[in-house]
């Protein structure tokens, strides 16, 4: 039998375990089966809705989540979520891409509290998660499927909402220090409370690490650690007026230093190239209620400012080689959305956007074959969307969302996108149907549009039409046990057309296609008050239709689950362990690439954390137990077995 279905089948043996046994040593209070966490989301209806409500296919991650498993990174945070996949060229602070079934990283839609992300002076407008930290974070909500009728381009695969947290109580500060394998250093300091009508949270935190190389210490000359530092500022802070008008205020700055190597595969590495980013979110909101609480009004003003400059000069590896390089971007962003509370279980959203992005580069090299340079000059776009979404619901049986979108680009016109969410909920039996349909699109980015032309022929091209993508999925959950025990049963799959690619001879032209389809189970349950299980299932098929080849870096089989288990007061531990199935790539090492297969891997972290007393934890990690050898991108490294330990001080 092959190893990778070796792999398979002890993932599948493991996962089968973690969903039946109990630990035999646990000392509940309390026997019976207890009811799970029914969660609120926000950006499936881009309101407050009840998850039972919803027919989307969604995912929370919570602060309460965050805190035990003492996470800092969001990408790692996302490591297990049904229906996505994790990929980065080496270790902490590394080029990162998440796909959220299969689709292309930059068809996924990356928000803080509801802005968009997605970098402008990328060429595809992808965002790079790998340095977010959770710092000021109370959730993230993973909606997977076509999501453009309520938040515009871009959300051809899915959107990634990340929401950060509102003071409130008495002042308290939490300092927090932990340090680990790698030579690896987290410190921070949290700040948040509410004194009358004014809500604050302040959070800072330093993270640093020594790393793992870049190019893969598999291949020959790989030997260098390539570090990671990472500085974050964030806040929020909010006024209740008298008439009920809310103004809050958010604020993100981050300053990033990442250790690059040349390449991935044998000779990749580099021992001075270095990149540096920084980025500046800053949103002002005013939300007020009028016609007697009937009609809730929220606008909004934004501003996002990014800038990576890269410097590799020449050194004893590569004596004749130098490159510098300088990208920056922003978006502008002005919002306006009502909801208007016709009657009980009956909303209607309308809204509107108005945004302009720019961007500009400059990149130098030299080497043996002389000097090389290649300038984006600034140049920018305008977008503008309106939409309208009813929500309605019958004899709270009957569940349904429906939307329609105009928006228009200044240089590829109108694109329209609708969207269908119903869904069936049976409180006597626990069951709930659901499905939903809908388009998307993805505007051309700023360099596929302008990149100016080389010796070789033409790069940007004006004449592009946006990406399209139609998906739908149904599905089943069905709740066991009065509530402890929630199954799930979907399926899924989108069609993507107008895909742009980069021809040789034509430079940019729309002549993608491509379909993602599968299947996603899962099982979260709490038999007992002091322990609570997950396990979730993906199955993808997601290809090109013009090749029939499977898309790069998708695994076919992904498995995860977890335990969180409190044996005493004070105490908890868990378990988390996912398995991903092989993957094909592409090796860049020769003049041609060469297509390959990335082995499955089966990776098993734990946690424990223990509170000494009052306003006092310690807390460890052990991540990668196996030491298991992996990579998420043919040639780059990924970090070995790790371990952690810190601790919190709460005043």
């Amino acid at each position: 039998m092959s190893v990778p279905r070796l792999q398979l089948h002890a993932a599948v043996l493991f996962f089968i375990i973690l969903c039946l046994v109990r630990p035999a040593t646990a000392e509940d209070n309390d026997q019976t089966a207890v009811p799970l966490r029914h969660d609120v989301v926000v950006t499936a209806a881009r309101m407050e809705t009840p998850l039972r409500e919803v027919a989307n296919s969604i995912t929370v991650v919570t602060r309460a989540d965050l805190e035990r498993t003492n996470q800092t990174s969001v990408l790692k945070a996302l490591r297990d979520t049904i229906g996505l996949t994790v990929v980065q060229n080496g270790g902490p602070g590394s080029s990162s891409s998440v796909f959220l079934r299969g689709a292309n990283s930059e068809h996924v839609l990356v928000l803080l509290d509801g802005v968009p992300l997605n970098d402008p002076i990328n060429p595809s407008r992808n965002f790079d998660l790998a340095h977010l930290t959770f710092d000021g974070i109370d959730r993230v909500e993973i909606l997977r499927g076509p999501q453009s009728t309520l938040y515009g381009s871009d959300a051809l695969g899915g959107v990634i909402n990340i929401l950060t947290a509102r003071g409130a109580g008495k002042p308290a500060v939490t300092l927090r220090a932990s340090g680990g394998s790698f030579g690896t250093f987290n410190s921070g300091l949290d700040l948040r409370g509410s004194t009358g009508p004014f809500h604050y949270s302040l959070d800072f935190s330093r993270a640093s690490t020594r790393g793992v190389s870049a190019a893969g210490t598999a291949y020959a000359g790989n030997t260098e650690a390539d570090g990671y530092r990472n500085w974050t500022l964030a806040g929020r802070a909010g006024l209740k007026l008298d008439g009920g008008t809310e103004i809050d205020l958010v604020f993100r700055g981050i300053s990033a230093a990442t250790d690059l190597d040349l390449s991935g595969g044998a000779y990749g590495d580099d021992p001075n190239s270095i990149q540096r980013y920084l980025s500046g979110f800053l949103r002002a909101q005013a939300r007020t209620l009028l016609a007697g609480g009937r009609w809730e009004s929220i606008l909004g003003i934004s501003h996002i400012r990014s800038s990576r400059r890269g410097d590799n000069p020449v050194d004893n590896l590569h004596p004749l080689d130098s490159e510098t390089s300088h990208y920056r971007s922003s978006r502008n962003r002005l919002d306006w959305q009502n909801n208007i509370f016709l009657g009980s279980g009956h909303t209607l959203t309308a809204g509107a956007e108005f945004e302009r992005e720019t961007g500009d580069s400059e990149y130098f090299s030299e080497s043996a074959w002389g000097p090389y340079s290649s300038v984006f000059p600034g140049r920018k776009d305008d977008r503008a969307g309106v939409f309208l979404q009813d929500r309605f619901n019958i004899s709270g049986v009957f569940h349904a969302a429906a939307g329609i979108r105009l928006d228009s680009h200044s240089r590829t016109g109108t694109a329209l996108t609708w969207r269908l969410a119903p869904a069936v909920v049976f409180d006597r039996t626990g069951t709930k149907i659901k499905a939903t349909v809908g388009t998307a699109f993805k505007a051309p980015s700023l360099y596929q549009l302008f990149a100016p032309g080389t010796f070789w022929g033409p790069v940007g091209n004006e004449s592009l039409l946006p990406e399209e993508s139609l998906g739908w999925d149904a599905g089943l959950e069905q709740t066991l046990a009065g509530g402890a025990v929630l199954l799930g049963l979907s399926y899924f799959q989108s069609d993507f057309r107008n895909l742009i690619n980069y021809d040789y001879a034509l430079g940019y032209v729309n002549i993608g296609r491509a379909r993602s389809r599968g299947w996603e189970a899962a099982v979260d349950a709490r038999p007992f008050e002091r322990l609570t299980f997950r396990c979730a299932y993906t199955r993808l098929d997601a290809r090109d239709l013009d090749t029939g080849e499977p898309l790069l870096r998708r695994p076919g089989d992904k498995i995860s689950g977890s335990i969180q288990w409190v044996p005493s007061s004070g105490w908890e531990v868990g378990l988390a362990a996912v398995y991903t199935g092989i993957r094909p790539d592409l090796d860049y090492s020769g003049w041609t690439p060469q297509p390959v297969m990335l082995p499955s891997f089966f990776l098993v972290d734990a946690y424990l954390t223990f509170a000494v007393g009052a306003g006092l934890e310690v807390f460890g990690r052990w991540e990668n137990i196996g030491n298991v050898r992996y990579e998420t991108v043919f040639g780059y490294g990924t970090p070995g077995s790790a371990v952690t330990g810190g601790v919190k001080i709460l005043f």
